[in-house]
């Protein structure tokens, strides 16, 4: 399996080469030159696999270059029962009205980026280790990518983050998660502005060759393609939990900001898993509700980003999105240079009547938004009707869910963190506290160590010079 780049100006590369590599030398993303074709023979003995042996089926499609028995090794250090709570790994429960939420939120930090992240953790380690070699990580997070990379990195030997968050715009307890933590080879950077501007910081600094090769800058953003692999796997792990056999459909519904999550969908229907129906869930930050809408892509500023009770998904600038277009494109780099051209410059595109027929025929994709009134009474509907909290952006997802399911189908709705992460908006809601898992008691009183930056990409390259001396 190689991988190429979504510009179309990479030379092919083998797996282990793109898990350091985060961006593609032309400012592209990765992406494997095909996607593996599952079979229904392939389906029908998967479905009773435990989670960590499905990962293994699967990620050893794409890593074909990692000997099996590490591989093994991998997954089953990253999925173990006591880091995730039960054997289960992703556990699905109905509502009442039969849509299901399949839970991702069980580990360490209790979001659903720990899915990928425990993974990206050994696999970095066991990458490292075979070169010889160091990685400093540069990550953007807008909630819960930054404390699942640092506990899945903390202490790794050969590993530094490097973690930019948007100054005061997460929740508190987003931030006490991280900024708690006191390990020396973890980094946390608040940066005066939005997500979109520390995502622009990581990408600036990924696209500065010289000082990504001198300084051995990686990324664990969801740009990195192990990391939307990973996630990969609880789609398939959910499909079997909501289906009696191969021969049903399922749709996924997926609260989505950076399009990291619902690309992970994306890949999973092209491989042949019977997905009918991808739902992608907005926020008011709606630009991509507006292109599955409308077939204009137009991000935003920091300025019109909005800041909200779902704050992981206060983006803008949706960077998976790219994938999905080279697919719907035919795999033509150039013309998806072309289109972010336009994207950097400002101005967006639009896509035409025929291209629009086959984002929702051929690839399966339809959008809905939600906002904060939406999600109050979600949480509130979920908590009398079914004895059921969710966070925020789940409700956000359910929400839209429920808007446009269609008579008898089968909705599954991915479940993005815990409620004790968004006590505000859950106490609004309730008027009363979340539920809070052991453990994590007294954690926003904890010292908190962090550094706040301007939005620029060369004080950030400063402090990592510096931090590395």
């Amino acid at each position: 399996m190689r991988y190429i780049s979504t510009r179309g100006a990479m030379a092919p590369l083998p797996f282990s080469e793109t898990v350091l590599l985060g961006l593609a030398p032309d400012g592209g993303l990765l992406l494997p030159e095909r996607y593996p074709q599952i079979s229904r023979e392939q389906l029908d003995a998967w479905r009773g696999l435990g989670y960590a042996e499905l990962a293994f089926e699967i990620i050893r499609l794409f890593a074909d270059d990692i000997p099996d028995a590490d591989l093994k090794g991998i997954v089953q250090r990253a999925y173990r029962p006591e880091l995730f709570g039960s054997a289960a790994i992703t556990p699905l429960k109905r509502l009442h009205d039969g849509i299901a939420i399949l839970e991702l939120s069980n580990g360490p930090t209790l979001a659903f980026k720990d899915m990928a992240m425990q993974f990206l953790g050994q696999l970095f380690e066991y990458v490292l280790a075979r070169r010889g070699e160091t990685l400093n990580i540069l990550g953007a997070t807008s909630g819960d990518t930054g404390s699942a990379a640092e506990y899945a990195m903390r202490g790794k030997a050969g590993i530094n983050v490097f973690m930019l968050s948007p100054d005061g715009k997460m929740s508190a307890f987003q931030r006490a998660q991280m900024y708690s933590l006191q390990d020396g080879n973890i980094h946390n950077i608040a940066i005066q502005g939005m997500f979109d501007d520390c995502q622009d910081i990581v990408k600036a600094v990924q696209n500065d060759h010289a000082f990504k090769a001198s300084h051995r800058i990686g990324t664990v953003n969801s740009i990195n393609w192990a990391r939307i692999v990973a996630q990969v796997v609880y789609y398939f792990k959910g499909y079997f939990q909501a289906t009696a056999g191969n021969d049903e459909k399922a749709s996924f519904c997926v609260p989505s900001g950076n399009f990291g999550n619902v690309c992970a969908g994306h890949v999973a229907r092209r491989m042949g898993l019977p997905i009918d129906r991808l739902i992608v869930a907005t926020n008011e930050n709606d630009v991509l509700d507006e292109f599955f809408k409308s077939g204009r892509y137009a991000p935003r500023g920091s300025a019109n980003t909005w800041v909200t009770s779902s704050p992981s998904m206060d983006i803008s600038k949706a960077s998976n999105f790219e994938r999905f277009v080279f697919d719907l494109l035919g795999s033509d780099g150039a013309a998806v240079a072309k289109l972010w051209a336009e994207v950097d410059a400002g101005r967006g595109f639009q896509l035409d009547a025929e291209q629009m027929r086959r984002v929702s025929d051929e690839f399966g994709f339809v959008s809905g938004k939600s906002a904060h009134a939406d999600r109050l009474v979600t949480i509130r509907q979920l908590d009398s009707e079914d004895g059921v909290v969710v966070d925020t952006h789940t409700a956000d997802g359910i929400k839209v869910a429920r808007e446009l399911r269609r008579t008898g189908e089968n909705i599954v709705c991915l479940e993005t963190a815990l409620p004790a992460k968004f006590a505000d908006a859950i106490r609004e809601a309730l008027d009363r506290e979340p539920p809070r898992p052991a453990g994590f008691e007294g954690l926003e009183a904890l010292p908190q160590r962090v550094t706040v930056l301007p939005a620029e990409a060369g004080l950030v390259k400063a402090y990592i010079e510096q931090s590395l001396e």
